[in-house]
């Protein structure tokens, strides 16, 4: 089923709704879907969605894969890879909603170029994103919310919406929780939940 699921990045449509074999009115994309248990969430708590979901690595997309088959979900798409290449050629202002979830907060110094969220990332979300569009990160390591936050807060696309501290501390209403989440609390760590809207 993956080449059926795989966007073609030489042939995009203009109207990112047309990727979808159903009729969609708005198009998500979830950046590091991991086991994709959130991915296909939104997909059946919103069939008019479309979703496009980016992921590297193989474990993750197999599992997408086989949950579209089984639920014969025809509202979902998928780049099989890192997401930079996808956002170079999406449309400018075509994406609805981005969910950032758990990413991998790469937490010793030398690695810290290969973080996900920049000023330079955000500028290519910025392009992407239309006006109004939400952003949504969760992170359980308190110092990639705030690399987060020290990217985003001075951005001149994207305003915080939180404005006391259960905005952050509380998951979104539509969230049905992910294994890197119960792993987070496990461990004792409390999960941030951080949405910005683009300007």
């Amino acid at each position: 089923m993956l080449p059926r699921l795989r966007i073609d990045l030489t042939a995009l449509p203009p109207d990112l709704t047309r990727l979808f074999r159903v009729a969609v009115s708005d198009v998500w994309l979830e950046v590091g879907f991991g086991g994709a248990e959130h991915l296909v969430h939104q997909a059946r708590l919103n069939p008019v969605a479309g979703l496009i979901g980016c992921e590297p690595f193989e474990d993750g997309v197999v599992k997408a894969v086989v949950a579209v088959a089984d639920r014969d979900l025809d509202n979902i798409r998928l780049h099989p890879d890192d997401v930079r290449p996808l956002l170079r050629v999406l449309p400018e202002a075509s994406l609805g909603k981005v969910f950032i979830l758990f990413p991998d907060p790469w937490p010793k110094s030398r690695h810290a170029k290969r973080r996900l969220v920049s000023k330079l990332f955000l500028d290519h979300l910025a392009r992407v994103m239309r006006p109004g569009a939400e952003l949504r990160i969760a992170t359980d390591i308190a110092a990639y919310a705030r690399l987060v936050l020290t990217a985003a807060l001075p951005h001149a696309a994207f305003r915080w919406t939180a404005t006391q501290a259960s905005d952050w501390r509380t998951p979104w209403p539509d969230w049905p929780g992910t294994r890197y989440e119960a792993k987070a609390l496990r461990e004792g760590r409390r999960p941030m939940y951080l949405t910005f809207t683009r300007i």
